[in-house]
């Protein structure tokens, strides 16, 4: 009874999605007013991201079974949204994803394609054995079409999209498949049989390949810290982010604050482990500037507690520390953009192999016959890239195919002490929720 009261309530109150461009003098204003429900908040935030938008300033409240969502985002050029197409887009989007209807985004299963096959990949980093991947892909007839790697704490993980290189479709043969995972396990073991290696076949897509990264690496437990790490993963305290638990005895709430350098994605990298955790974000605010994120929200388990032991607290600081982490920028930026053809993805790996670049994380897209990569890389010796290797292998590759775009080799400032409890303190007297008249009551 009480679960058809909820769908009835729901079907009553459809969500709302207001786009205001004057409530803020330099991004645009998303407000969000909808019937909570467990995971909202992800969803919301993962349309946004989908988007290319970054939320630059956000107000979340939850309480009272009523969700109202305040995100100021803008593009990613630090501008205003003024397409009236892509506002309304915007909408429709977040609307579809707050609504009743179960959404495929909050959930870990496949969806059903002919067009390619889905390999997650987990293993023991080390320089180099991306290359060997793309090698063995390539000798058992698989093109890589999409992907995405990363590596974090001496840990990979990798979820790339490949098809049959004659058919140009998804791989079906059953001893195909076999034999690409036995190649794959036997690359990505380790030595150390501390931690082993999974090959996933999923055939033949998994929802939200971001998503499933983070889950494939928490479930790794790559946020567990060893004296150990790989070359060039030295454990510098002044790089790492700086995140703090106390309790609100008052409210009930366990109080979590962040603060790192900021960066697009930061939001959806930790509401997407706060939700695989199974805690519930009531209440939070998130603030940007000076290329500084400061992030603090009210949580409690998903039975409604709060956090409960110094085990729990200390394990919800390593899983948010590693959520910021996977995906921060580290080393020399490189865009790659090149005619595709099979087996591309091995020849650059293998360059950037022999010429002692390794390969902190990678972003691959195909489209229209066109490649267009983008390569994270250090020096195999933790060192800063030598500018010579980059021109060599940019005369080896085409020298209009590749270029960089960034150089991350630097350090930020220490993040500055800032008293937890701002939110109550603040969010509630804040001029921008009192604006909002999105609340409503009902008895």
């Amino acid at each position: 009874m009480d679960d058809e009261y909820a769908k009835l309530i729901r079907r009553m109150n459809p969500p709302r999605v207001v786009v205001d461009h004057n409530g803020s003098g330099d991004a645009t204003v998303i407000q969000v007013d909808s019937v909570n429900k467990h995971g909202i908040l992800l969803e919301v935030v993962q349309v946004l991201t989908d988007l290319n938008l970054v939320i630059t300033k956000a107000y979340i409240s939850s309480d009272g079974g009523w969700f109202m969502d305040v995100f100021h985002v803008v593009d990613r050029d630090g501008k205003k949204i003024r397409d009236m197409e892509v506002i309304e887009n915007i909408k429709r989007r977040i609307e579809k994803s707050a609504s009743f209807a179960p959404s495929l985004r909050g959930s870990v299963g496949v969806m059903p394609s002919e067009e390619h096959t889905s390999i997650e990949l987990t293993g023991t980093d080390r320089p180099g054995l991306l290359s060997e991947v793309c090698a063995i892909l390539t000798n058992l007839h698989c093109n890589v079409v999409n992907g995405e790697i990363w590596t974090h704490n001496a840990r990979a993980a990798a979820v790339v999209h490949v098809t049959d290189d004659s058919t140009g479709c998804a791989i079906e043969d059953p001893e195909h498949l076999a034999k690409i995972k036995e190649m794959l396990f036997n690359i990505l073991k380790g030595d150390d049989g501390m931690k082993t290696a999974k090959t996933t076949l999923s055939p033949p897509g998994v929802t939200s390949r971001e998503r499933r990264l983070h889950q494939i690496m928490f479930a790794d437990r790559d946020y567990q810290r060893f004296k150990s790490s790989s070359v060039g993963q030295a454990d510098d305290q002044s790089l790492r982010p700086h995140v703090t638990i106390m309790d609100c005895d008052e409210r009930d709430y366990t109080i979590v604050t962040m603060r790192s350098k900021d960066r697009p994605k930061l939001l959806f990298d930790i509401v997407c482990t706060l939700t695989d955790m199974q805690y519930v974000v009531f209440h939070g605010m998130v603030k940007t500037g000076r290329k500084e994120a400061y992030q603090e929200f009210y949580i409690r388990h998903v039975d409604g507690l709060p956090i409960g032991s110094q085990a729990e607290r200390e394990r919800i600081i390593q899983c948010l520390e590693a959520a910021i982490e996977r995906r921060a920028s580290e080393g020399l930026q490189l865009e790659l953009c090149i005619a595709d053809r099979v087996g591309l993805l091995s020849d650059i790996t293998r360059i950037f192999r022999e010429n002692s670049l390794c390969i902190k994380r990678a972003e691959i897209t195909t489209k229209g016959g066109k490649a267009k990569d983008t390569f994270y890389v250090t020096d195999v010796t933790g060192d800063p890239v030598d500018p010579k290797i980059i021109d060599s292998i940019c005369k080896q590759i085409g020298q209009n195919a590749l270029r960089v775009k960034q150089n991350w080799n630097f350090s930020p400032k220490p993040p500055e002490k800032t008293k937890a409890g701002l939110l109550f303190g603040y969010f509630f007297s804040s001029r921008t929720f009192q604006n909002l008249k999105l609340i409503r009551s009902y008895s």
